[in-house]
């Protein structure tokens, strides 16, 4: 699948970070950057855009696209991709499901690193009420597209995926950040979390390791498009 077609209105939102791994022959590295193909090293990265998500500079953030991060890790037998967004927020808020609003999971595992072999798309939609829906396609392995309600665990071909609210697991002394940077003085605690009880919508995946492994390192890079809206 390629990626959507759209106006662009502004930077791409697309997340890279270099995680080191080796497991069995697939080296993993999780990709987050503001730029392509920048290999930037960012940690969290909600409301940015500024000018798309950031509700001090939009009084109408696009909060559905707003990337908060990428996470991956791997068992020995699966790699679990995570994307949060909409977040951080409070715990008693629904979770934000849009269905203008694609979610991309590019994976690289050829050379170069850049390139898309693994293009997976995740799209929500509403039924009626309150019955959302999440639909993913362009998972290795898996014929067709894997169709089921949010909040709820779901399978096909050997491959799992959920979407719903889960706490944000990020963890950033947000005050400590702040005081280092006003007085020069590090004043970080490592016990004082700002993200603490506050929600992300959340996309994760579980595909079988042998579906990804070719022997090279294992990129990942994420961002969202909105219809008539570009990339956030």
């Amino acid at each position: 699948m390629s990626r959507p077609t759209a106006e662009p209105r502004g930077p791409f939102m697309i997340k890279r970070r270099t995680l080191p791994y080796v497991f069995g022959g697939l080296g993993l590295a999780i990709c987050a950057s503001l730029a392509v193909p920048g290999f930037g090293l960012l940690a969290a990265d909600h409301l940015d855009p500024p000018g798309r998500t950031d509700p001090s500079v939009d009084s109408t953030p696009d909060r559905a696209a707003d990337i908060a991060d990428i996470f991956t890790w791997h068992t020995d037998t699966s790699v679990v991709i995570a994307m949060t967004f909409s977040g951080p927020q409070a715990k008693d808020l629904p979770a934000n499901y849009d269905r203008d609003v694609i979610y991309a999971i590019d994976i690289s595992n050829e050379s170069p690193a850049t390139t898309t072999e693994v293009p997976i798309r995740v799209r929500f939609g509403n039924g009626g009420g309150n019955k959302w829906g999440v639909k993913v396609t362009g998972l290795p392995g898996v014929d067709g597209a894997l169709v089921g309600p949010v909040e709820t665990n779901l399978s096909k071909n050997g491959v799992k995926v959920y979407a719903g609210l889960r706490d944000d697991p990020f963890f950033f002394d947000l005050q400590g950040f702040k005081e280092t940077k006003s007085t020069g003085t590090l004043s970080f605690n490592n016990k004082r979390n700002f993200f603490a009880g506050q929600n992300d919508t959340v996309i994760v995946i579980e595909i079988p390791k042998d579906r990804l492994d070719k022997g090279v390192p294992l990129n990942l890079w994420g961002s969202t498009y909105r219809f008539n809206g570009g990339a956030a």
